[in-house]
C-alpha cells in the first residue's frame, strides 16, 4: 500500500517519498489527505499558538 506526502518546495503530492524528507509532511494514507496537508499543519498551529495565549 502506497504512502502518500506533501512537498512543501514543489507543492506536489509524492507517492513513497520521492524527495528528501526535509522537504516533505506525511506520510498520509491518501493522494486527498496529502493534498490538504499545508491545512492541517495551518490549523494545528493556530491551535497551538491560541494556548500559548493562557
Amino acid at each position: 500500500m502506497p504512502e502518500y506526502w506533501y512537498n512543501v518546495k514543489t507543492h506536489m503530492v509524492e507517492e513513497d517519498a520521492m524527495s528528501d524528507w526535509t522537504q516533505l509532511i506525511g506520510p498520509y494514507k491518501t493522494r486527498e489527505e496529502a493534498e490538504h496537508a499545508l491545512e492541517k499543519v495551518k490549523a494545528r498551529n493556530e491551535t497551538w499558538e491560541k494556548g500559548d495565549d493562557d
